[in-house]
């Protein structure tokens, strides 16, 4: 009997243990990663894939195109949806981002487009010298912010290597019955890739190029029928003119290369929470340059907020989100530090 009471009383000690630890825990701001020799941040959530270059080709002038394939049998490629993009983990670290331009229904292969920006920061042009044929690399499972919405009409609008995400997009259209019309400029027809796929779609499409007809005649759009989604992927100046020419600005469904103009940037301060460090952010730099003052080894990319790279948790204070990448439910917790701000005058972050 006395046994039995002892270990009764012993359970009971455990199970008020466990209540006291589960309410200490949830008032705690840093919970769990005090107890974390690596802190989570920094270090995308998001497993990486292995994939091989299993064809490359140019579909247009200073245009690369790179099917992939899973690396190994246990490397399986998720699904993916029209409007998708992957991180690409180039072999020098960098982590670009690439619409997938291939078909859904091709299970294990993806298919993605690289222009070449003599003046970029050095991604295309490793991309374009780096991944041939028998390249294995690593990536990160698609993700969708361009959906494309079910509507019984579509005008899509695309500007130069802006078609990738607008293709999957065009056969779904197709296969649903709905009705749909493609603008699509660029330079050249020479620097327009995928001319041959698209001619396939007979009259639907639009070919403009700037050198045969000057800019896109966007006066279509003011004339499209209710209920109509436009789809636009292109540089921005061709993006703002879609949005104010259509008919419906809230019917405007847009991919960007670039982050969006944001308003005036004010300085704030943070605190890394971790190191026991407060850094001052200029109004004309980045939370990613003020943090690296005092913490050098912060990993960062792409530095136009797309990649998550720099994706930190925040413990206190609210942002002001200017990136292109994470979801709602990420945005309550976290920020991309290279694009991002504070709402206010403070924030403390998990560093």
């Amino acid at each position: 009997m006395k046994r039995t009471l002892a270990v009764t009383a012993l359970a009971g000690a455990v199970v008020l243990t466990r209540r006291a630890l589960r309410a200490r825990i949830g008032r705690s701001p840093l919970w769990p990663l005090p107890a974390l020799e690596t802190p989570v941040s920094g270090h995308s959530p998001r497993r990486l894939l292995r994939a091989r270059v299993t064809d490359r080709g140019e579909p247009a002038d200073g245009v690369v195109r790179l099917v992939l394939e899973a690396a190994s049998a246990t490397d399986g490629l998720p699904p993916w949806t029209p409007g998708a993009h992957v991180d690409l983990v180039l072999p020098s670290g960098l982590v670009r981002q690439y619409s997938l331009c291939g078909d859904p229904a091709d299970a294990g292969r993806y298919t993605v487009a690289v222009r070449l920006v003599e003046d970029g920061r050095g991604g295309s042009r490793e991309a374009h010298a780096a991944l041939v044929e028998g390249t294995v690399l690593e990536l990160r499972p698609p993700r969708n912010r361009f959906t494309l919405l079910p509507a019984p009409s579509y005008a899509f609008v695309a500007g130069g290597i802006g078609i990738t995400p607008i293709l999957p997009m065009l056969r779904a259209a197709t296969a649903a019955g709905a009705d749909w019309t493609l603008l699509y400029g660029g330079r050249s027809r020479a620097s327009m890739p995928f001319l041959p796929e698209l001619a396939a779609y007979g009259d639907r499409v639009t070919i403009a190029p700037q050198d045969e007809t000057g800019l896109p005649d966007l006066g279509a759009l003011a004339r499209t029928a209710p209920g109509t989604l436009v789809y636009c992927c292109g540089p921005e100046p061709l993006m703002r003119a879609v949005t104010e020419a259509a008919a419906d600005p809230s019917a405007v469904h847009l991919e960007r290369f670039a982050p969006a103009a944001a308003g005036p940037a004010r300085p704030f301060t943070v605190e890394l929470r971790r190191s026991g460090a407060t850094v001052e952010v200029a109004a004309g730099e980045s939370a990613l340059t003020a943090v690296r003052r005092v913490l050098p080894a912060t990993p960062y990319s792409c530095e136009q907020g797309f990649c998550g790279t720099c994706q930190h948790r925040v413990l206190e204070g609210e942002v002001e989100h200017r990136d292109e990448l994470l979801t709602d439910a990420e945005r309550a917790d976290s920020m991309l530090l290279c694009v991002s701000r504070a709402a206010g005058g403070r924030l403390a972050l998990d560093l």
